[in-house]
């Protein structure tokens, strides 16, 4: 999968609602069904092209009330510790590496990016996951779920 969007010329191009919509159906879906995974939610923020009305009706068929989202059967919550460790260890992490070497160029700061994701490890992902701790209100809903295991105050993946 491509981590940057680009036109037919191959240059860089913002992410709006088609080109969204494309790579969920040409990549997220398929790569999805390939390995047969039923019980997945879906988590996506409030950026707009997550929110149209075209990309909600998108990710309804293949999650139906497993999506996260604003618009979506269940609320996307900003700014939660709980359902966003993304935004609070790993995206941090990630910007740290990249921007080491202080790049000066689109290319040197692409490469630093493909360079940093290429090596996280699953290892510091499940870390990540294990040490993942709430007390919030917005888990209960997904706690009743198969895909997670709960107890008062952690959360891992079964």
């Amino acid at each position: 999968m491509e981590l940057f969007f680009k036109n037919d010329e191959g240059h860089n191009v913002t992410v709006n609602g088609d080109r969204y919509r494309a790579m969920i159906t040409n990549f997220s879906i398929p790569e999805l069904n390939n390995h047969d995974v039923q019980e997945l939610w879906f988590q996506q923020d409030g950026a707009t092209c997550h929110t149209a009305r075209a990309t909600i009706d998108l990710l309804n068929y293949p999650f139906g009330d497993r999506l996260i989202s604003r618009f979506g059967p269940v609320n996307w919550p900003p700014r939660s510790r709980d359902l966003t460790p993304l935004d609070y260890f790993l995206w941090g992490y990630v910007k740290s590496l990249v921007y080491a070497d202080k790049p000066h160029t689109l290319d040197h700061l692409e490469d630093n990016i493909l360079d940093v994701i290429a090596d996280i490890r699953p290892q510091m992902l499940e870390k990540v996951i294990e040490n993942w701790t709430t007390s919030e209100p917005a888990v209960e809903v997904i706690c009743q779920k198969s895909y997670l295991k709960c107890n008062a105050t952690r959360l891992s993946f079964e």
